[in-house]
């Protein structure tokens, strides 16, 4: 113990916020770990739901946003029901708010992961300047090269302790951004099958388009296709 109160006054103190930074760190990224993991598995399961679902059955969107009523994911089948009897443009416009309003709680607390990446090294860079200066301190009054030399070696426990939390820091950065468009990805394909749902005439069960769908631009029946 006096060996870490030595280490922790040699650098200003600063080593001491080191393991409160690595606790925050921790705690913040097993919490988005838990609810980006959650997302995407309750996505995965409303997409497969909503992909049984026939074209302009509206009773099924109904039972799907039953089953999911408190997932964003619900949240978008319940606006594409509440905008069913409007165009097709306009349901996008009302989902992709109801996606970009989603955002704030997907990113949420991400920003102190990214702190903690720039900040811990340099924590930690500053605590070794500091045990360096004391170190040459005991130099020039009445310690020798040795004494010196063990200063700066104990101050550079400082630097390896911002290192070491900016390299956890940074992984989960990276990897909580790929579940993040993950994510986005997959609210952008349960938008676009919602807007299907309700609009589309669906497919028939040889793979063509159903009578009365619209076909693309340029495109004509034969009579005998007719």
């Amino acid at each position: 113990m006096s060996e870490i109160i030595r280490l922790v006054v040699l650098t200003g103190g600063l080593l001491a916020i080191m393991p409160i930074l690595l606790i925050i760190t921790l705690a913040v990224s097993i919490e988005r770990l838990w609810f980006l993991k959650r997302i995407l598995r309750q996505g995965r399961d409303v997409h497969d739901r909503l992909r049984q679902v026939p074209y302009q059955n509206i009773h099924g969107l109904h039972a799907v946003a039953d089953q999911s009523a408190d997932t964003l994911q619900g949240h978008l089948i319940n606006t594409a029901i509440a905008s069913r009897g409007e165009s097709a443009e306009e349901m996008e416009s009302h989902l992709e708010e109801e996606v970009l309003n989603a955002m704030p709680k997907i990113n949420r607390g991400l920003w102190i992961l990214d702190t903690s990446v720039t900040i811990a090294p340099l924590l930690g860079l500053f605590g070794t300047i500091i045990g360096m200066i004391q170190a040459f301190n005991v130099l020039s009054a009445n310690g020798g090269p040795s004494k010196v030399t063990g200063g700066i070696a104990d101050a550079l426990i400082s630097t390896g302790a911002g290192l070491l939390i900016a390299i956890i820091a940074v992984y989960f950065v990276n990897y909580f951004n790929s579940l993040t468009r993950q994510i986005m990805h997959q609210l952008e394909l349960i938008k676009l099958i919602l807007i299907n749902r309700v609009h589309g005439k669906g497919l028939n069960s040889a793979g063509e388009l159903s009578r009365g769908a619209k076909l693309p631009a340029g495109s004509r029946l034969t009579a005998a296709e007719a």
